[in-house]
């Protein structure tokens, strides 16, 4: 068997923001600009960033905003290159550990109701369905699953 490279995991820089934005153009169809990011950084008191590094290149990033006992997921994408090798679990842990750490009782995220992938690994960590929003995506009027999970209890 072929020992995974090691990732590392860490805050967002504005360092970052080139290679992020190449993770967000790979991931969605209608990407955050750079200039949100910088922005998040740097503006917004609740957001914490993180990148997924690995052998020293950015491959996957999370966004987390922690306001209070709630958190939320505002993106999360790693780059079809480094997809299957478990990265997008690494980041979601690490970021549901950070919130709890925080402070945060309850975590939340939307999920394209297409995206059985994700969902399953939203499942796998104790997220639970909450509802839909309607004609969530702008890039298709695709609907959301808004999808829960209580971070305070083991799960």
């Amino acid at each position: 068997m072929i020992e995974q490279a090691k990732s590392i995991i860490r805050l967002m820089t504005i360092e970052d923001i080139e290679a992020v934005f190449q993770v967000e153009e790979d991931a969605f169809p209608t990407p955050w600009k750079p200039s949100v990011f910088i922005n998040e950084l740097h503006a917004n008191k609740f957001a914490h960033y993180f990148v997924c590094e690995v052998e020293g290149e950015v491959i996957g990033y999370c966004g987390l905003w922690v306001i209070g006992e709630d958190a939320q997921i505002t993106n999360i994408a790693v780059h079809t290159s480094a997809r299957g090798q478990k990265r997008g679990e690494e980041l979601l842990t690490y970021a549901m550990t950070y919130a709890k750490e925080m402070g945060a009782r309850h975590l939340s995220l939307e999920v394209r109701v297409s995206n059985n992938v994700a969902q399953g690994l939203y499942k796998k960590l104790g997220f639970q369905p909450g509802g839909i929003r309607k004609n969530y995506y702008t890039d298709n009027q695709e609907d959301a699953m808004v999808m829960w999970v209580n971070i305070n209890e083991e799960q």
